[in-house]
């Protein structure tokens, strides 16, 4: 897949890209509650466009370890002003929205045509595949082990390079027979891994090329990068630009990011080397 149709816009992915992540929640694990304000949220984003972002992600409810669920209807409270407001503002950037909620997905898609990020892979409301298929969107379908509330606990897989890759392989089947034509993959870097699982998915992440779908990586700043470099998650972004430079290595097409001017120059870096 080249290009990604978002409503009226053309994403080309000849080359990687970069996706924001602009979080209005209270709590994510980076950056949770500074971009509650919608000042705050529209500054940021113009912020991230004026660095190079391609694709701005905006979620309002936290995925992190052990997060609390949140009712549909406060993520259309968080995310309604903010995507009406970036739409109006920066009508060319492309919008991607982190929900699972057939009730938000509805009342945004009338605001805007965005890419529909669903850490549950349809496994979060019932028929919200279907939905998302009624609306013609790109759709990003992630592997997660148990919930947010429970990935975490003690994950075990036979070989967890093959049962991610065999369980992408039966969703994408599953997803194109429900009538979405443009589906991203993601790994689900941190959700429901141990550390050396996240490694052993990195290492062998060029395998997922075997779906023909873009792969997008969420590596920024997460715990297996701060957790074995014994820091911070504010102190992690030399770890996070390495593993971006191995991600692109192995064929990731979209790098989920919090920092975006480092990832372009990451992109930047990789493209000289590749095209010489």
């Amino acid at each position: 897949m080249k290009s990604l149709n978002v409503g009226s816009a053309i994403l080309d992915l000849t080359y990687p890209v970069v996706m924001g992540i602009l979080n209005v929640t209270d709590d994510s694990f980076y950056d949770g509650g500074q971009y509650l304000d919608l000042d705050k949220s529209i500054a940021q984003v113009q912020k991230m466009i004026d660095e190079g972002a391609h694709i701005v992600d905006i979620g309002a409810a936290s995925s992190r370890p052990n997060a609390p669920k949140i009712d549909p209807e406060l993520e259309i409270k968080r995310l309604l002003p903010v995507i009406t407001e970036v739409k109006r503002q920066f009508p060319d950037i492309i919008i991607s929205v982190d929900t699972f909620h057939k009730s938000v997905l509805h009342a945004l898609s009338e605001a805007a045509a965005f890419i529909v990020n669903d850490i549950t892979c349809g496994a979060g409301d019932f028929g919200f595949q279907e939905a998302v298929a009624a609306t013609g969107f790109p759709y990003v379908a992630m592997h997660m082990k148990g919930t947010p509330s429970t990935m975490q606990d003690n994950p075990e897989y036979a070989d967890v390079v093959k049962d991610v890759l065999d369980y992408l392989v039966r969703q994408v089947r599953s997803i194109k027979t429900k009538g979405i034509d443009q589906v991203i993959i993601d790994p689900g870097f941190g959700f429901g891994k141990t550390i050396d699982h996240n490694y052993a998915l990195l290492k062998h992440l060029d395998i997922f090329k075997l779906l023909e779908c873009p792969i997008l990586v969420g590596l920024s700043r997460k715990s297996m990068i701060y957790k074995l470099l014994s820091c911070t998650p504010q102190a992690s972004l030399n770890g996070t630009t390495a593993l971006h430079m191995m991600a692109l290595n192995k064929g990731a097409k979209v790098l989920r990011v919090h920092d975006v001017k480092a990832a372009v120059e990451t992109i930047t870096l990789w493209k000289q080397i590749n095209d010489n």
